[in-house]
C-alpha cells in the first residue's frame, strides 16, 4: 500500500501517539488477538479537542502503519482526510468509556478464543493463577446485549466498568483500559494469558485456588511490584522485537 506519511501533518506529540498505536496492533496480531479486521484499539490524541485515534476499516492488524490510522471525533467523524473508511459502529463501545473516564488513554477490545471462552462461563475469571490475580484486583463484567450498535447500552456499560481496568464483555470477549498504549497492551498481555490459562488448566485436574488473603492484598502489589512501571519496561523490547522482523508499522 502506498500511504502518504502524517509524519509532517500531525503534531509530534500525536505522531509519537500514532507510532505507539501502530506498534500496539501489529502487537496484538503477532499474538494472535485480532479477529480479521474486526475490533478495535482507540487512543486519545492529546488536548481539549476530544480526538482520537482509530483502525483504519478494512486493514489486517498487520497492515496498520502510524500513516493509515484514522483521526475521528467523538462521533467517529473523520477530522483529517483519509482513503480509508472508519466503522462508526465498532466505536460505540470505546466512545462511551472515553467520555466517561478522562484517565484513559486507551481502550482495547478483542475478540481472542480464550477471552471468549471464558467470557462464556458462568464463573468468569478463576483465581488460579498469579496471572489472574492481577486481573481480579481491578475487574468487572458487563452482560451480552448483541451486538454493540445502541446507544442505549452505553451507561449501563460505563456503570459496569466503573473505575476498573479490566472488562469482561460476557459471551463476546476482553476489553482493558489503560492511562498509555503500552499500559493498555500490557493489561491484556495478562488479561489474555489469564484466561488461556484457565481454559488449559479445566482441561486438567482439578484446580486449586489462591489464597482468598493474597487477592485482597493485590492492589497493592500493583502499585509496588514494578512501582506502576511494568508496560514502560516492557514496551521498549516489544518494539525492538517488531523492528526485527517489520518496522514498517513506524511509517
Amino acid at each position: 500500500m502506498n500511504i502518504a506519511s502524517m509524519k509532517e501533518v500531525v503534531s509530534a506529540e500525536e505522531w509519537a501517539l500514532r507510532v505507539q498505536l501502530a506498534a500496539c496492533y501489529r502487537l496484538v496480531a503477532l499474538y494472535g488477538w485480532s479477529d480479521l479486521v474486526f475490533t478495535h484499539i482507540s487512543a486519545r490524541v492529546p488536548g481539549p479537542d476530544h480526538h482520537f485515534l482509530i483502525n483504519p476499516y478494512g486493514l489486517m492488524f498487520d497492515e496498520i502503519t502510524a500513516s493509515s490510522l484514522v483521526k475521528v471525533d467523538r462521533q467517529c467523524r473523520k477530522v483529517i482526510d483519509s482513503p480509508f473508511p472508519v466503522n462508526p459502529a465498532g466505536f460505540t463501545i470505546h466512545s462511551c468509556i472515553h467520555d466517561a473516564r478522562a484517565d484513559v488513554g486507551c481502550v482495547l477490545h478483542t475478540h481472542s478464543r480464550a477471552g471468549v471462552a471464558v467470557s462464556a462461563q458462568k464463573c468468569g475469571v478463576l483465581p488460579i493463577s498469579q496471572q489472574s490475580t492481577f486481573v481480579l484486583a481491578s475487574l468487572a463484567y458487563h452482560d451480552y446485549e448483541g451486538v454493540a450498535l445502541r446507544d442505549d447500552e452505553k451507561p449501563r456499560l460505563v456503570a459496569d466498568l466503573g473505575e476498573r481496568n479490566f472488562l469482561m464483555l460476557r459471551n463476546h470477549g476482553l476489553l482493558v483500559v489503560g492511562p498509555t498504549v503500552p499500559d493498555a497492551f500490557l493489561s491484556m498481555y495478562i488479561f489474555e494469558n489469564t484466561c488461556r490459562i484457565q481454559i488449559d488448566a479445566q482441561a486438567g485436574g482439578e484446580l486449586v485456588q489462591v489464597n482468598p488473603a493474597i487477592l485482597q492484598g493485590m492492589a497493592q502489589v500493583m502499585k509496588t511490584a514494578t512501582a506502576g512501571q511494568g508496560a514502560q519496561i516492557a514496551w521498549p523490547a516489544l518494539l525492538r522485537k517488531l523492528d526485527r522482523t517489520d518496522p514498517s508499522y513506524r511509517d
